[in-house]
C-alpha cells in the first residue's frame, strides 16, 4: 500500500510541476512576445471593430526596432482623463517627419498619404486636451510618433493629444483571433 501512495504523490508532484512549468512559459510569451488586446473603441474602424481581440507582438520593441509608418500600435494612453489605459492606433508619421492636415487629407513630408483603409476625412480637431496645442504643419519630435485612427471622424488621436513617446508603445498589431470570421492579419 505505501508504494502505490508514494506513486500517487510523485504523480500528483509532476503534475504540479508540470503546472508551474506552464505558467512560467505563459507569463513570459505574455510579457516578452505576444500579448492579446481587446478593442474597446471605434477609433480604428473599419479595419479593426470594437470588441475586436488582437495580438500585438512585443519582439521587435524589445529589440529596440523602432516602429515604421503604416504599422498598427497599442500604446499607453497620454490622456490621464480617458477611461481607457491603452490605445490602438496606426502610425502616420515618426521622429523627424512633418505631419499636415489639408482638404480632408493626411500629408507627411509633403507627400499625400495613400490611406484605402480611413473613414471619413482628416481635419484637425477643434478641441484638444488640455495644456495641447497643436497647429500644422506639425513636425514630430525625436523619440516620439504621430498617431491616428482609421475612423477619422471617430478618433481621438494626436490632432487630440499630440505626439506620442515611442517608448509607451507596448505592442506592434499583426493578428485580429476574434470574432472567428474576421480571424487573419490585420493591416
Amino acid at each position: 500500500m505505501v508504494p502505490a501512495r508514494n506513486a500517487l504523490l510523485r504523480e500528483a508532484l509532476e503534475w504540479v510541476g508540470v503546472l508551474a512549468v506552464a505558467a512560467v512559459v505563459a507569463f513570459a510569451l505574455n510579457t516578452f512576445v505576444v500579448q492579446a488586446y481587446e478593442v474597446p473603441t471605434g477609433s480604428m474602424e473599419d479595419t479593426i471593430e470594437i470588441g475586436d481581440r488582437l495580438f500585438g507582438q512585443k519582439v521587435t520593441r524589445l529589440l529596440g526596432q523602432p516602429v515604421s509608418q503604416g504599422d498598427i500600435v497599442v500604446f499607453s494612453n497620454p490622456d490621464g482623463a480617458s477611461d481607457h489605459d491603452i490605445l490602438v492606433k496606426r502610425v502616420i508619421a515618426t521622429g523627424g517627419q512633418t505631419v499636415d492636415l489639408r482638404q480632408g487629407a493626411v500629408y507627411v513630408d509633403g507627400e499625400r498619404l495613400d490611406e484605402p483603409y480611413v473613414t471619413g476625412e482628416s481635419w484637425p480637431l477643434l478641441q484638444q486636451a488640455p495644456g495641447v496645442a497643436v497647429s500644422f504643419p506639425y513636425t514630430v519630435p525625436e523619440g516620439q510618433i504621430w498617431v491616428m485612427g482609421d475612423n477619422r471622424e471617430n478618433s481621438a488621436d494626436s490632432r487630440y493629444f499630440g505626439a506620442v513617446d515611442e517608448d509607451s508603445v507596448q505592442a506592434v498589431v499583426f493578428l485580429r483571433y476574434w470574432p472567428l470570421d474576421r480571424l487573419g492579419v490585420v493591416e
